[in-house]
């Protein structure tokens, strides 16, 4: 899991490719859970918890920017 401090320390690029790595795990993730191979179901919930702490700094960004 990922701090918040760590994400605000990364630049829109690398957010953005965090953002698609954790895409693509989550939705390997739902397929393992699907298939019942999931083995820690609690990744499931960081993940998408990670993903929201990304797009929320992402939403934060665009908003801040046009107000300098």
């Amino acid at each position: 899991m990922a701090r918040i401090d760590d994400m605000k320390t990364k630049s829109d690029d690398q957010l953005s490719e965090s953002l698609g790595e954790l895409k693509r795990e989550q939705f390997n993730l739902r397929f393992q859970a699907a298939t019942n191979q999931l083995e820690k179901p609690s990744r499931v919930r960081e993940v998408r918890r990670d993903i929201a702490r990304i797009k929320t700094l992402q939403a934060q960004r665009t908003t801040a920017a046009p107000a300098k």
